[in-house]
């Protein structure tokens, strides 16, 4: 599996996983219309449904390794670009907070991902201090920002910023002729990849809830909690 090759990293320890476990976090969370959805593989459940499940899992784990913080974009009016909203800073023992927060979202609206990745770089002072930001999404920018442009804007004026990305169900990007910054990644990847791949982060595409429990437990927990 994609998944197993990725996570095997952590057993190498990798410069990211190198960082202090107090490191704070920020997790920018997808909560656009089009989690609603339910895939062609998905049975019953929709992509927010297997996020919350996924989240649930893992931050009972890792809530003890670092302060932990919320932003989602998405819920708002329909079509709408407005709905970033700063859940809580990071806090100690963030898990309940977390898993009802995300509990609580109704996907809908579109995704300012690149809006919202720099307010979760904001609230952790990113230039003066390590921080980690954590975006978990199914898909591209689509209200005019551009993600490349934003990654090395954090990674040249930031303290020691890392973003990684989370792709569940988001391979393929079916509207990246409608993106800017299309042609700085691979045909069919998210152009949210450019955000790892500027700062030093690692990019996961996910399809299974256990997937995407690994690649959260690898990007938010310490090496061994992040080992298979």
């Amino acid at each position: 599996m994609r998944i197993a090759l990725a996570l095997t990293c952590s057993l190498a320890l990798p410069a990211w996983a190198q960082a202090p476990c107090s490191t704070d976090a920020m997790v920018v969370f997808d909560g656009s219309a089009s989690m609603a959805e339910i895939g062609f593989d998905t049975g019953e459940t929709n992509r927010i449904t297997d996020a919350r499940a996924a989240m649930a899992r893992v931050m009972p784990d890792v809530e003890d390794f670092r302060r932990i913080g919320l932003v989602t974009y998405g819920p708002g009016p329909e079509g709408s670009c407005e709905g970033i909203r700063l859940r809580f800073p990071p806090i100690e023992s963030a898990a309940a907070r977390m898993i009802a927060e995300i509990d609580a979202l109704e996907p809908t609206g579109l995704t300012p991902l690149t809006d919202a990745v720099e307010r979760a770089a904001e609230v952790l002072d990113y230039r003066l201090k390590p921080a980690i930001v954590v975006l978990v999404t199914d898909g591209n920018e689509t209200c005019g920002g551009r993600p490349c442009a934003l990654g090395r804007a954090l990674e040249a004026t930031g303290a020691d910023l890392t973003v990684h990305v989370i792709g569940y169900k988001a391979e393929s990007d079916f509207f990246s002729w409608d993106n800017p910054e299309a042609d700085e990644v691979a045909r069919g990847d998210t152009v949210a990849k450019c955000l790892s791949d500027t700062t030093g982060g690692q990019f996961v595409a996910t399809d299974t809830v256990d997937e995407l429990v690994e690649a959260l437990r690898a990007t938010l927990g310490c090496a061994l909690v992040g080992r298979l």
